[in-house]
């Protein structure tokens, strides 16, 4: 097993807000990751901060054994870092499908040859439909994604980033704003994963925390109050004040 994402001593002020504090973890292969904590305690920042959204205040970022923390955000995806939003940010008015083959296009290093018609690449195509097929998305292939319930957009979002062949995914509360009856859907989906992909998932809903995760990190004020397996978690008396209640 081996370390894919590793954060040394992340901060982040806004400020004098004091947002993120000295965190960190590192994911290996494999690993299925959930960030929770109160609102406030600097989970999106954090990942934002993984991305590239935000640059840190101070300390280091590794991706794969390299130092990223200064590289942008699109040379962070060409490193094997892939992400999904809180609100979606999907093209309302394209097709799903060419959405899925506009990503591909990017990781092949193809957007300059973009006067030539995406027909002209059957391999992409094909490869296209495997992943909505993968994601039970195939009928949807020709609808625009403004026409689609919301907790099908959050699976061609899921669909984006792994069309990118990233080694670690981060998921930002994927379940927000997703009605009851597509949640099962999503975690269907999340069960799919690849098995040596590292996710790392922010999600305020604790039934998913504990039935995808094989880890759990909790941030408190910004830092880091407690990393260790669900069951720890779950009967740690600083997390159960913090946060789980009773």
């Amino acid at each position: 097993m081996s370390v894919l994402l590793e954060l040394k001593s992340l901060d982040k002020r806004f400020g004098g807000l004091h947002v993120t504090r000295g965190v960190s973890f590192a994911l290996n292969t494999g690993d299925r990751m959930a960030l929770i904590g109160p609102n406030g305690a600097g989970k999106t920042t954090l990942v934002n901060q993984i991305s590239g959204v935000l640059t840190s205040d101070t300390g280091d970022i590794w991706l794969r054994g390299e130092n990223v923390t200064r590289l942008s955000q699109a040379k962070r995806v060409r490193a094997g870092l892939a992400r999904t939003f809180q609100i979606t940010t999907l093209a309302p008015h394209f097709a799903v499908q060419r959405q899925i083959e506009l990503a591909l296009f990017e990781r092949e290093g193809l957007t300059g040859g973009m006067w030539r018609s995406l027909d002209a690449y059957p391999a992409l195509q094909a490869e296209a439909q495997g992943i909505l097929s993968r994601f039970g998305l195939r009928s949807h292939a020709a609808t625009a994604t403004e026409d689609l319930a919301y907790g099908e957009q959050r699976l061609i979002e899921m669909a984006l980033a792994l069309a990118l062949r990233p080694k670690v995914l981060l998921l930002d509360e994927p379940m927000a704003g997703v009605p009851k009856g597509d949640g099962e859907r999503l975690l269907a989906a999340l069960d799919a994963l690849p098995r040596d992909l590292a996710v790392l998932i922010i999600e305020h809903d604790m039934d998913l925390v504990f039935r995808f995760a094989n880890r759990i990190v909790v941030l408190a004020e910004g830092a880091v109050l407690a990393d260790g397996s669900p069951e720890d978690i779950r009967r740690d008396p600083r997390v159960r004040a913090a946060y789980l209640g009773n």
